[in-house]
């Protein structure tokens, strides 16, 4: 996964967004599309960060390589700590192999959830099929979006809120958990591949007592930027990234939408966090090429 020759440099004066998804996920453009907004946003690097999968990275490195507009490889980790769900982004991922036997298993375990919810929906007289999901999946890893798609198509809901709040949701009748990672575990895997791990949109679940946990499990560094942040998150957030030595991120989390809150660019994110990441990996590899050599 090499990066394109002629990659802006992550020093360069602009904005960059380093959570974007596609429909190898379950965003609404496909990843050549994505490029094509970041492009029109004036961004100078994006991060693709699909649910369980890097399928989407080399199509986006293509057709980004001839402006030089750079994509940075990455996925979204759903992650348990202590029994609890968060978000995990795994960024610079440039060696996969480690990493792409556990997103396999993953994208294996969506496919078996989808097919638990549509039962119970069906169970619930909501008559859909697993294939009318598959097919607005299509080649992405599934996930509920994909559902609620298959929902709206078939007339059984009004929209993505109306699905999610009646069926889908936390708690809702048709909610099916996911097959999730330890934290831990995630955080070797993303290191091995030559990555970096970044608490995705902690918001206020963002506590010193939880990134202090996170960072004795290996976390490299915390989404400050997030449109479900408010001013006092970013604040803390940021706080605490600078008390714990980690590298700060953010991203519009963008799916598709062509305005609101999540509107691709939307969180304005410095390209010098993105130099912080890049010097934060180089030290890594250097480190890393150093312990390989003979002698050594």
């Amino acid at each position: 996964m090499t990066q394109p020759a002629g990659a802006a440099t992550a020093t360069a004066p602009g904005f960059v967004d380093l959570h974007m998804h596609s429909t190898a996920s379950d965003g609404s453009l496909p990843p050549a599309a994505v490029v094509a907004a970041a492009r029109a946003a004036g961004l100078r690097a994006i991060a693709l960060t699909d649910h369980d999968t890097l399928d989407g990275v080399a199509e986006a490195r293509r057709v980004a390589e001839p402006d030089g507009l750079r994509v940075v490889a990455g996925t979204e980790l759903s992650v348990v700590l202590d029994g609890r769900e968060l978000h995990v982004l795994a960024l610079h991922i440039e060696r996969p192999a480690p990493l792409e036997a556990e997103l396999v298993e993953l994208r294996a375990a969506r496919r078996g959830r989808a097919a638990r919810i549509v039962e119970r929906l069906n169970a619930l007289g909501v008559p859909i099929t697993l294939d009318a999901v598959l097919a607005e999946a299509g080649d992405g890893a599934i996930g509920r979006p994909h559902v609620a798609r298959a929902m709206v198509a078939a007339g059984r809901a009004r929209d993505f809120r109306d699905a999610f709040d009646r069926y889908l949701g936390n708690g809702r009748p048709a909610h099916v958990e996911k097959r999730r990672l330890e934290a831990g575990d995630a955080m070797r895997m993303v290191h091995e591949a030559g990555g970096i791990a970044v608490f995705a949109h902690p918001g206020p679940t963002g506590s010193r007592e939880r990134i202090e946990r996170l960072v004795r499990l290996g976390l490299d560094g915390v989404e400050v930027l997030h449109p479900s942040h408010t001013a006092e998150d970013i604040a803390r957030l940021g706080t605490l990234v600078e008390h714990f030595g980690l590298v700060p991120s953010g991203g519009s989390d963008w799916h598709g939408s062509n305005d609101g809150p999540r509107a691709i660019g939307s969180m304005r994110v410095p390209s010098a966090m993105l130099a912080r990441q890049d010097a934060l990996v180089a030290a890594r590899e250097s480190s890393r090429a150093g312990a390989a050599a003979p002698g050594a």
